[in-house]
């Protein structure tokens, strides 16, 4: 079959690979009818490359149909539509009958020390191979994949991989009350949907902030109050503008959906391209020991957030010697939330809204539909953020 497969920094490639099989009886095998190609791929491209091996396959965003089932999953057949989340979990264990499939016991990477297992996220999170294929081997079937119904476009479910129940998590966590108002940080995918969810979740003002013209206007377009981060000179003017519209407190909560490729630190930014260039044994570990993030997204939402208000942490971080500005965090006395989308959680909240009247405007969500075999461009114009690129959707 053909695959997506990382070869080294900033080099993705169609290769031809050996299909998937049923290797364990909860397995499954999927033909890939749509793929997304997600912010967190960026970071395997630019910013994570000590931990990946030439030859991964990528992707994590996968919806297609059923070929095959193992015999220990009982409600999957083939020819059955389904949506696979991006995490692996069981769906049995205390973790994910506690609604933390992210974390499952039976799929965490424990000898790296990291939570459950990821499609196409580098040997951190398990080294699966991912979902940018024309096949995926699908573990733990038995939990995993979202059935769909036959009718709409993929378009009305794929998001169901990652896009739409990290969005809706961003914004839970968030805890914005009834009417009240919510800043998100970076219009990209994920802070474009959290917007949209915001909204439809009942906030009274959503507040985006990004650089990229052609995203702040797709949002504008939405109702989102939105703010050029390029008009300003520094971040105490921007946080000044966004006090102003809120009586001089700031925004209820923040969503962070930006993580650590935010414009900011160069000294971060040397580590990481450091580690990138070493060899993946040295820089791995220089990456898990000493690695910091660019950290400019998350001092703004914690320079932003109103005194007693929700910080929410969607983009990807992944330092392990971050400097935090603890002490006003304790005194503006911050709630913090974060972490990977628990996907199976949230399902059954957001399929309501996955109707023929569109409310959160998934059917043209996607600013770029190309064939699997225009992958390398398609991550070149995605990381170059050309082309009014917000989401790409690839068919195999």
């Amino acid at each position: 079959m053909k695959a997506v497969t990382w070869q080294g920094k900033r080099d993705v490639r169609v290769e031809t690979v050996p299909d998937p099989t049923i290797q364990e009886p909860t397995d499954a095998v999927i033909r890939v009818t749509s793929t997304g190609l997600c912010g967190s791929d960026l970071h395997l491209y630019e910013v994570l490359t000590p931990f990946m091996t030439p030859g991964d396959i990528l992707g994590h965003e996968p919806m297609g149909i059923v070929e095959e089932v193992g015999p220990g999953v009982p409600d999957l057949k083939a020819g059955d539509r389904v949506v696979v989340p991006f995490q692996i979990a069981c769906g049995n264990c205390w973790m994910c009958l506690n609604s933390l499939p992210t974390q499952c016991e039976t799929t965490q990477v424990t000898g790296e020390g990291m939570g459950a297992a990821l499609f196409g996220y580098t040997r951190l999170y398990g080294a699966v191979p991912g979902g940018q294929a024309e096949y995926l081997r699908v573990p733990q079937a038995q939990f995993g994949p979202i059935k769909v119904p036959e009718g709409p476009a993929d378009d009305r479910f794929v998001y169901l991989s990652d896009v739409l129940p990290t969005a809706w998590q961003a914004v839970a966590y968030a805890d914005i009350p009834e009417g009240g108002s919510v800043a998100v940080l970076g219009l990209g995918p994920i802070g474009d949907m959290a917007c949209r969810v915001a909204q439809v979740r009942g906030a009274g003002r959503v507040f985006g902030v990004d650089l990229v013209g052609d995203r702040l206007r797709r949002a504008r377009a939405r109702g989102v109050e939105t703010f050029d981060l390029r008009s300003f000179d520094s971040e105490k003017e921007l946080v000044a503008a966004i006090r102003d519209q809120t009586d001089g407190r700031g925004p209820d909560a923040v969503i962070d959906a930006v993580g650590t490729e935010a414009h900011g630190s160069a000294a971060a930014r040397l580590v990481q391209n450091a580690s990138a260039l070493l060899p993946r044994k040295i820089g791995g570990l220089l990456a898990e020991r000493f690695s910091v993030d660019r950290l400019a997204a998350l001092h703004t939402a914690i320079e932003l957030v109103r005194r007693g208000g929700t910080l929410s942490l969607t983009g990807v971080y992944g330092g392990m010697a971050d400097p935090m500005p603890m002490l006003t965090m304790f005194d503006k006395q911050i709630q913090i939330r974060m972490g990977q989308a628990n996907v199976r959680r949230w399902v059954d909240d957001i399929l309501p809204y996955l109707t023929d009247d569109d409310p959160l405007g998934v059917d043209d969500f996607a600013t770029h539909r190309v064939p699997l075999s225009e992958a390398p461009r398609a991550y070149e114009t995605f990381q170059q953020k050309r082309d009014g690129a917000v989401k790409f959707l690839m068919t195999p």
